[in-house]
Order: structure tokens, then C-alpha cells, then sequence
């Protein structure tokens, strides 16, 4: 018999009292609760540490100090986390209920390093895309980095932690950069649940824009290709802002 690898959740939280238990009420509805669920709160001033802190049939590994954004909270949760594969899940975010376990089986199964899922959202579903990587950046290896992949935590020992560099793209260079770097990825054929419309790029189009562009860069696609790129983004973006979506976890 296979060993069970173990999965920890990790929730980056920021005043999310609003949103958070539905996130909470789809963990408690797993299929498989054989799961570690860590949550970093940035200081929220509402209810969201006392929230989660209040789920404890989930028994909450919760930590709340003020922190410098999103990917400062997934660094200091990975730190206190302790399975060996780990999920994010943004505040607004909710589980299928069968999402753990399908994770689970997809791990023993492939042994790969990232295992992908899809995820719905409010314009559809989040599927990995067509096109090389200089053009659709990590989504040519996954479909979402909140909710939709289990990455193994040793990663971040190879390919360093979420830089703090990068408030909205963080996860993208993370991403690119493993799968740039040989990891292996196995594709599931299954629906992790639905991401949420918070976050901050959801807003800042420019950032999240100008951010990806100096992802690219650093993982060595041409310049003159990326300018041109980032150009035709911010022509279309101007025009309609909400066609530009690339979405960290909810803070």
C-alpha cells in the first residue's frame, strides 16, 4: 500500500471576515479532512482571525502579525506548515469537496513535484492555456495558482521562496521557474473548486501587467519580444481592464 502523502492548505488572510467562511465551510466538507490547514492574517482589524481560529474541527495553525502582502504571508505560513505537498486557498476561495482526496490520489499516482487541477472562476473555468510560456507565462503549466495546484514544498529549497519583490506576480516567477527548472507536473483530470474575484490585480491592471513583464525577463524570455507584449497588454487592458486577470490569494 502506497504511503499517504501528506497536504497542508495554506490561507494568506487580510480583513476577509466577509468571504472567509465559505472557504471554511468547503474545508469542512472534504471528502478527506486528513489535511493541515495554515492560515497567516496580515493584523486584520475584523473578525477573520477570530474566524478561523473559531473552526476548530479544522484545527487551525493561525498566526496574525502585520506582514508585507500576500506572497510575506505564504512564505511565513510554508514556514509553519508542515506537509509535505501544499494547496493555496485565497479567503474568498472554495473547495469541491472532493478536491483533497482527488489531490491526494493525483500525488500517489504521478509522484510529480506539481500537480495541476482546474478551477472555476466567475467568467467560467481556469484551464491551463494554449501557447508557449514567453506569451501566457505560468499558464502554460498551470491553470490557477490559488486553489487549482499542489505544489511539494521542498520546491521552495531548489527555487527559493515567494519574492517580495513581486506584490501581484510572485507566484508566476515561483511557477516559471520550477517548471523552467525540470520539475515534474502531472495534469489532473478534475476540478479543484472556485477562486474567488478578490486581490489586488483584480484593481491594479498596471501592476500586475508591468510585474509579469519583469517575470519574464528574469526567467530569461528576449526583451524586444516582451516590450512588444507588454505593450499590446496595456492597449488592450486600457480598453478593458477586466479582460486582464491574474489573481494572488485574497488579502
Amino acid at each position: 500500500m502506497s504511503r499517504q502523502p501528506t497536504i497542508s492548505v495554506i490561507t494568506p488572510a487580510y480583513n476577509s471576515a466577509a468571504q472567509i467562511g465559505a472557504l471554511i465551510a468547503s474545508l469542512r466538507a472534504q471528502t478527506d479532512r486528513d489535511f493541515e490547514w495554515v492560515v497567516a492574517d496580515g493584523g486584520s482589524t475584523d473578525a477573520t482571525a477570530e474566524l478561523v481560529s473559531a473552526a476548530t474541527d479544522l484545527n487551525p495553525v493561525v498566526s496574525s502579525q502585520p506582514d508585507f502582502g500576500i506572497y510575506d504571508a505564504l512564505n511565513r505560513a510554508l514556514k509553519q506548515s508542515s506537509g509535505e505537498y501544499y494547496i493555496v486557498a485565497g479567503g474568498d476561495d472554495e473547495f469541491a469537496p472532493d478536491a483533497i482526496a482527488k489531490f491526494r490520489s493525483a500525488i500517489v499516482e504521478s509522484g510529480a513535484d506539481i500537480i495541476v487541477a482546474a478551477a472555476a472562476h466567475d467568467h467560467g473555468a481556469a484551464y491551463i492555456k494554449k501557447g508557449p510560456s514567453w506569451i501566457v507565462g505560468e499558464k502554460a503549466f498551470i491553470a490557477n495558482h490559488s486553489l487549482a495546484t499542489a505544489f511539494r514544498r521542498s520546491l521552495h529549497e531548489r527555487f527559493g521562496w515567494y519574492s517580495r519583490k513581486f506584490p501581484i506576480a510572485a507566484d508566476s516567477l515561483f511557477v516559471l521557474r520550477c517548471c523552467k527548472g525540470g520539475v515534474s507536473r502531472h495534469v489532473a483530470p478534475f476540478s479543484a473548486g472556485s477562486v474567488g474575484a478578490g486581490g489586488v490585480s483584480f484593481t491594479d491592471w498596471a501592476g500586475s501587467i508591468t510585474e509579469l513583464f519583469r517575470v519574464q525577463l528574469l526567467v530569461g524570455c528576449a526583451l524586444l519580444p516582451q516590450i512588444a507584449l507588454l505593450v499590446l497588454r496595456i492597449f488592450r487592458a486600457a480598453l478593458s481592464p477586466k479582460r486582464y486577470r491574474h489573481k494572488p490569494a485574497l488579502r
